[in-house]
């Protein structure tokens, strides 16, 4: 499991960077794809909700030192994510192209919906989604469309993020 944790981080890392930089020169309504709640949602979904709290964790952390978010809130957001996902671990097919788009459009939705409650906790220093504005449906749609093809992407490298030993 901790192979799949330090890749995961490291593929959460890539992810984030190209977020951050290539991606944010292309958003439309300052909403990016979110790759990184993208290979969360693939690493619990396949491995259940422990490695998706811990990927979620990490990859959370991740981006708190990237941005100037509170320390901790997208580890806390993303940590949710993962143990919600993972609960859901070989409870459908996972076929290429609408699972995915259903899982990271949840995810999405969740995460906007965390964000939102947080928010009402500690307005000053939690941003939310405003709801009249398109950046939530405009991210959503980029994270349901771009999620068939992350999840392609990632399992070129299943050796390295899955476990591919049977169980007893």
């Amino acid at each position: 499991m901790l192979k799949h944790l330090v890749w995961a981080t490291v593929f959460a890392l890539a992810a984030a960077m190209l977020q951050s930089t290539l991606l944010a020169r292309l958003a439309v309504y300052r909403a990016v794809p979110d790759l990184v709640l993208g290979i969360i949602v693939y690493m619990a979904y396949m491995h259940g909700t422990m490695t998706g709290q811990l990927t979620g964790f990490f990859s959370g952390l991740l981006l708190d030192f990237l941005s100037a978010a509170p320390l901790g809130l997208n580890a806390l957001i993303r940590t949710l994510i993962g143990a919600t996902v993972g609960l859901m671990k070989g409870t459908f097919f996972l076929d290429p192209l609408f699972l995915p788009m259903a899982l990271c459009a949840a995810a999405t939705l969740f995460k906007a919906l965390l964000f939102a409650g947080l928010h009402m906790l500690f307005t000053q220093g939690v941003p939310a989604y405003p709801l009249k504005e398109p950046t939530l449906w405009v991210e959503l749609i980029f994270n349901s469309v771009s999620a068939p093809v992350l999840f392609a992407f990632l399992k070129l490298f299943k050796n390295l993020l899955i476990d591919q030993r049977k169980p007893l």
